[in-house]
């Protein structure tokens, strides 16, 4: 792994996967927000409670335990990322090192999985799984997701190529 301290600059300004998803969906949302610090009163809305809990849960529930049938062979737990290259960053749930000798990041939803893979999830993964690359010189070729509402109903996909390379397009644009 590369050293996170010799080129992380707080002073930088990045911006998370949240924040690029809200700015494609609604880029006045982003300007209200940001511009206007207009608040979010996240602290009123139940599911964002529900999945903060959730998440606090999870980082302090079965630290050691390895998800064996995932390939899993080692993770961190809350893992705070970041990608010079691309000015994002983001905490992920967990980042997972397949027995394959590649990683990938897991994140747990407060969602029930209703037979679809939504975009918003699918991007934030993808950008965690570009910033996972940059911080671990580190191939990532697949994404978890655990749906708890779901009965913990964990989702696996694949790092598509062409998906990622459209992506990276797309945020470098910004910068």
């Amino acid at each position: 792994m590369k050293s996170s301290q010799s080129f992380f600059d707080e002073f930088d300004y990045y911006i998370t996967p949240s924040e690029l998803i809200e700015f494609n969906y609604c880029k006045r949302f982003t300007y209200y927000m940001k511009c206007l610090n207009v608040p979010q009163f996240e602290e009123n809305r139940f599911k964002v409670q529900k999945g903060k809990e959730i998440h606090s849960k999870k980082e302090n529930e079965n630290k050691q335990y390895l998800r064996k049938k995932l390939g899993v062979i080692d993770k961190k737990i809350n893992v705070d990322l970041y990608s010079e290259k691309y000015k994002i960053k983001g905490i992920v749930d967990e980042v997972l090192t397949l027995s394959d000798n590649t990683m990938a990041p897991l994140d747990y939803k407060f969602a029930k999985f209703d037979d679809v893979l939504y975009k918003t999830y699918k991007n934030q993964m993808l950008m965690y799984s570009i910033m996972i690359e940059e911080m671990y010189n580190c191939k990532v070729n697949k994404c978890f997701l655990v749906y708890t509402r779901s009965s913990n109903l964990i989702k696996e996909f694949n790092v598509e190529e062409k998906e990622f390379k459209k992506l990276k397009k797309r945020y470098k644009r910004l910068f």
